[in-house]
């Protein structure tokens, strides 16, 4: 065999060397080109997840989420709290934004808002105190009235669905397990107690409710009122639990009061009128647990009515009834928690509507005959 000379073992290493330099250069260019396509990748990931959060999470929803801004919220906070309500995308983002922007002074209080709107619409919300976004129109949902009024006087008056609808929709089971579901703290199983007529009867929350559809459906009429209904009682979830007492039991005591009361300072002097009935082991003997109980409207009762038996009528029963009778407002609810401190124990209303107050069965009588006659 031919021993290599010097120069062609140096030719042989300059291959070499120039055969590794062309693999280098190939893995380089490969990892290079890797790297690129990774990093457009995550380009485009990323600018087409900022767009996304740029833009409203829903453009077709019609839900009003109800979300509560504390006093001292920063930036921060009242993103996070967006995000976790599901107004916005990310937090992060929208922090971007409203400091892009050079947004500021976020106003606290309670905001219905949608996942269909916009950052600006948004920001605008959350600067002026108010919702930015027009509805279509409103409904409103007087105080007092029971479901079956509601279906009637309302849904079927102001809406395309019709009374038979709003009424199968509010007793349907299945439905009724599914707020409950989502609505543990507020609907808890004793809405499905034996006596109770109707589960939701006094959880829809009376109010004027915007809407930004033409068409809004049941569910969302529904579950709008029933947000209304849960921030309205939060306030109060501490007293309850001090007292030991349950968001059906003040719903139903504060449907009394919204029966009874014909003016607001009465609420609280007829809830202190109950508190020291119950506290003697007296019946509440009020009017409007009867009427509800027979199921018809009554202008007037007569003494075989009072003898009406059925777990509503607080003639024939002691202490509250077993649910609410209708939907009460906010100063019913307050009174309930609030009452007045006295020792009355009867009282009853004149033809104009003024409520007249006594401590004993005689004064009673007594203004009876001379506020109502015979």
């Amino acid at each position: 065999m031919e021993k290599k000379s010097k120069i062609d073992i140096m030719f042989d290493r300059m291959k070499e060397k120039k055969k590794e330099v062309r693999i280098v250069r190939r893995i380089v260019l490969v990892i290079t080109l890797v790297l690129l396509i990774v990093v457009a990748i995550a380009g485009y990931q990323g600018y087409n997840y900022v767009t996304s959060a740029l833009e409203p999470v829903d453009p077709d929803s019609e839900e009003v989420i109800e979300i509560e801004v504390p006093i001292g919220s920063n930036l921060d906070s009242i993103s996070e709290l967006l995000e976790e309500n599901g107004i916005i995308e990310d937090a992060r983002i929208y922090k971007y934004y409203v400091k892009f922007n050079n947004e500021s002074e976020f106003q606290a209080g309670t905001y219905g808002l949608l996942p269909s709107m916009t950052l600006d619409e948004i920001t605008q919300s959350l600067k002026t105190g108010k919702v930015y976004r027009e509805p279509l129109y409103t409904i409103n949902f007087p105080e007092g009235l029971t479901l079956e009024q509601i279906a009637e006087n309302v849904i079927a008056e102001k809406t395309d669905h019709t009374a038979e609808d709003f009424m199968a929709k509010v007793t349907d089971e299945a439905y009724i397990d599914e707020l409950m579901a989502s609505y543990p703290d507020l609907l808890t199983d004793e809405i499905k107690g034996e006596n109770v007529r109707y589960a939701l009867e006094g959880y829809l929350f009376p109010a004027t409710y915007p809407f930004y559809e033409e068409d809004p459906s049941l569910e969302l009429i529904i579950e709008q009122m029933l947000n209304a209904t849960q921030a309205n009682i939060a306030p109060y979830t501490a007293i309850l639990e001090e007292r030991g007492e349950s968001p059906h039991w003040l719903l139903t005591f504060a449907s009394l009061l919204e029966e009874e009361a014909t003016a607001k300072a009465d609420r609280a002097t007829i809830a202190s009128v109950f508190y020291n009935r119950m506290e003697l082991d007296m019946p509440l003997q009020t009017d409007p647990t009867v009427i509800y109980a027979m199921g018809e409207h009554r202008e007037r009762l007569f003494n075989e009515d009072y003898e009406f038996e059925h777990p509503y009528s607080t003639y024939i029963n002691k202490g509250l009834p077993p649910g609410p009778i209708a939907s009460a407002g906010a100063s019913s609810i307050e009174a309930v928690l609030d009452p007045a401190e006295t020792d009355y124990l009867y009282f009853l209303a004149d033809s104009e509507g003024t409520n007249h107050f006594s401590v004993t069965y005689e004064e009673h009588l007594q203004k009876r005959d001379e506020y109502i006659g015979n």
